[in-house]
């Protein structure tokens, strides 16, 4: 790697420190640790710093793993919901804020089951997890072709089912088409196939911002 190259990766990396707060709050927590540690022999508040910088590393390996779980099936055992950012509805829009993780993810219910989606722009279709199209009664479409998808673990084939009922905030779509997907532990996503149905959406201030269709276009405004 030459000079130039190793100053572009240095550039871009304090370019983007300001928009990690995971980041942000690791290198303090690590300087409060070290400092916290060189003066503990000192003065009692040392130990104090020492201590509160060990738990806030603690509780970020917490928040890492809670975001690792999200697309990773071998860790399970995290709560993929917990986290994320609270989305509302605001002037008749469904607003969702940008997750540390760089994600957009909606709180949603698919037939009356609670689950969280990834919003993905270059997923075609949207797509359930095995866990969830169990728990929301979701069966593969009879005589349905097995469509082939791209996934952390590889291409896979996935059947193709209908949802009744997908809503979230202040938007509801029914009759979807959707995929299981399998071997993606419990992350689900929403593709196009949703999005297109909406009157608008659109990024502004790291938050996305979902618009139903107009009335009578449709009921619940992505029909």
């Amino acid at each position: 790697m030459d000079l130039q190259s190793i100053w572009q990766t240095a550039t871009d990396i304090i370019r983007d420190v300001p928009r990690s707060g995971l980041l942000i709050a690791t290198v303090a927590a690590v300087l409060g640790s070290v400092i916290g540690s060189a003066i503990a022999r000192r003065h009692g508040i040392g130990r104090f710093i020492a201590t509160t910088s060990t738990i806030a590393l603690a509780a970020i390996l917490v928040v890492v793993m809670l975001q690792v779980s999200r697309f990773d099936p071998r860790l399970d055992i995290a709560v993929p919901e917990l986290g994320l950012p609270r989305q509302t509805v605001e002037g008749g829009e469904t607003r969702v804020p940008l997750a540390a993780d760089g994600h957009f993810w909606i709180d949603a219910t698919v037939n009356g089951h609670r689950a969280a989606f990834l919003v993905d722009t270059g997923a075609t279709l949207t797509a359930v997890s095995a866990p969830l199209a169990a728990e929301a009664g979701l069966e593969p479409r009879q005589g349905g072709v097995p469509v082939r998808i791209s996934t952390a673990n590889g291409t896979v084939s996935a059947e193709l089912t209908t949802i009744d009922t997908l809503a979230f905030g202040n938007i509801s779509a029914t009759g979807l088409d959707a995929v299981i997907a399998p071997n993606i532990g419990r992350t689900n996503v929403i593709g196009m196939n949703l999005l297109s149905r909406l009157g608008g959406w659109r990024v502004e201030d790291n938050t996305l911002v979902l618009s139903p269709r107009p009335s009578g276009a449709g009921e619940g405004g992505a029909r």
